[in-house]
């Protein structure tokens, strides 16, 4: 399958619901696309108009393959389908995904997870135009990943015994989240705390700059109440930075990737 053009306009595309209607490159080949950035399901992206150009993986990137003790997963499959074939071949460990939005190539490339659960700690190996990356040769920590390039393919270690406990668990650490636009957690945690507390702490909680808000159930997510944009989106974050270093002299590391 050829690489392809799509339009996207990101106010119905992105979960925050902001940014510009711009032609996206499909990729179904893996080659070298370094001028251009992935954007996956934008479910932690906040755009503005003079966004670089961007790129999605296509179909061709979307499967599910088990292999004696090792699973591979194309970049561009949901968390979603990923979730319900470990639960359908009792497969542990990922039980995590659930109701965690976004395709494995960004999921990967963040290390997304669940507080202490990080996607990082069952991955086997990824794979780069430059071929396979064992886990060990990559540099990655605490929602972070070194990773500057595209990722097509994630290998996960294979381990038996889905748990329904902990996909109830999961379920329910999410209820609290709010359920109106937004781009997920706005800020990583720093050491030893959390940036909902600190957003709680400095008067924030429900505080708004036209449509935008850190939501009044879940300090750390920053919402879109309906028409909110790009330029008060950016105020707000910023509104909280400076407050955060001001009290708690904490350069507090936003997890919403702004271009």
């Amino acid at each position: 399958m050829q690489n392809s053009i799509r339009t996207i306009d990101f106010t119905k595309y992105s979960s925050i619901k902001i940014g510009p209607t711009v032609d996206v490159l499909v990729i179904n080949e893996i080659a070298d696309y370094s001028e251009y950035q992935i954007i996956g399901r934008a479910n932690n992206l906040l755009l503005s108009s003079n966004a670089p150009k961007f790129a999605i993986l296509g179909e061709e990137f979307d499967y599910i393959r088990r292999e004696d003790n090792l699973l591979y997963v194309g970049c561009a499959t949901t968390s979603g389908k990923l979730l319900t074939y470990v639960r359908k071949n009792n497969i542990a460990n990922l039980e995590f995904l659930a109701k965690l939005p976004g395709n494995l190539g960004g999921l990967v490339k963040m290390n997304a997870g669940l507080k202490s659960w990080e996607i990082f700690n069952y991955v086997h190996s990824i794979k780069t135009k430059d071929g396979y990356i064992k886990k060990e040769d990559v540099n990655y920590s605490y929602r972070h990943t070194q990773l500057n390039t595209i990722v097509y393919e994630v290998v996960f270690n294979i381990e038996e015994g889905f748990s329904k406990d902990k996909l109830k668990e999961f379920n329910k650490m999410r209820d609290n989240q709010p359920h109106i636009p937004s781009a997920g957690s706005c800020f990583k945690n720093p050491k030893d705390d959390y940036a909902g507390r600190l957003i709680e702490a400095v008067g924030l909680k429900g505080y708004k700059i036209g449509n935008m808000s850190f939501s009044q159930e879940h300090a750390n997510f920053l919402v879109n109440l309906g028409g909110g944009t790009y330029e008060e989106a950016v105020e707000i974050i910023n509104l909280a930075k400076s407050r955060i270093k001001d009290q708690f002299n904490i350069d507090i590391e936003e997890e919403v990737i702004i271009y």
